[in-house]
């Protein structure tokens, strides 16, 4: 199948603001592009690339004063098959695991493991460890939480996300990566665009969308608290402990995000 997406996005700086975007999809997707894929900027700005060290393609400008308009739009082939779902995937003793992947067992910034760790040892010890775990901890997650966009709040934690009980996309996936690492399974956020394909239309404004991957059986596995079931279509972003690794953008001075628009679709062949 083939997916249109792409974003608007204007940012109002007072001064020349230095700022890190993550804002390309994924290196791994790249081959999947259907036509490119590039950052448009609506005034002169100079943008170097770099992959950080999760592997992630960013980008560093300088944002002029006043309104900056980034946009980005591309077509991209999907195989069209929801998310495989590893039922025999096995968890790793942590003294088997890749150097690379320990770091995804400790806490981060917004995934606060020593809050939490009591209470998932409780909660989970005594579920089968591997996928049946997994499964466990995203049933939980997933009933905890009630979704709401009013309930947005940029500074919540999973713990807070365990208090508070409501949230977004983002608050679903940093307490399930919180009660994973915490059950030594580890465990990545994940950002990109997730359409509403094969499923009811969403009535609220498209938006990116949050998920995670668990270190399972040698491999990543792409798994979604907030929606719990295994979806069509979506295009990886970034990857990395939190939500701080993979921000949209890092600012380095005030900048105001003030215009905000995501695209993500089927193109049919109608269309």
């Amino acid at each position: 199948m083939k997916i249109r997406a792409g974003f608007r996005l204007v940012y109002e700086c007072q001064h020349d603001t230095a700022m890190l975007l993550v804002l390309n999809i994924h290196p791994t997707r790249r081959a999947d592009l259907l036509s490119e894929q590039v950052l448009s900027f609506d005034r002169p700005i100079d943008a170097r690339g770099y992959l950080d060290s999760f592997g992630n393609a960013c980008s560093r400008i300088v944002a002029p004063p006043g309104l900056t308009t980034i946009s980005t739009e591309f077509e991209i082939y999907d195989d069209g098959l929801p998310d495989p779902v590893p039922q025999d995937a096995f968890q790793h003793d942590i003294k088997d695991l890749p150097d690379d992947v320990l770091v995804f067992l400790l806490g981060s910034r917004y995934c606060d493991t020593d809050r939490l760790a009591d209470f998932a040892w409780k909660t989970f010890s005594s579920t089968p460890v591997g996928w049946p775990r997994v499964q466990a901890i995203l049933d939980f997650v997933h009933k905890h939480i009630a979704f709401n966009y009013q309930n947005a709040d940029p500074l919540r934690t999973a713990f807070g996300g365990y208090t508070d009980r409501t949230g977004v996309c983002r608050d679903f996936a940093h307490l399930a990566i919180t009660l994973c690492r915490c059950m030594n399974i580890p465990a990545r956020y994940c950002t990109g665009y997730l359409g509403d394909i094969g499923v009811p239309k969403d009535p609220n404004p498209m938006d990116f969308s949050a998920w995670f991957q668990v270190y399972l059986g040698g491999r990543w596995n792409t798994v979604d608290a907030r929606h719990n079931t295994p979806r069509i279509g979506r295009i990886l972003m970034a990857t990395g402990r939190d939500a701080t690794d993979v921000a949209l953008s890092t600012a380095f001075g005030p900048a105001i995000l003030s215009y905000f628009e995501v695209t993500t679709e089927e193109v049919t062949a109608s269309a």
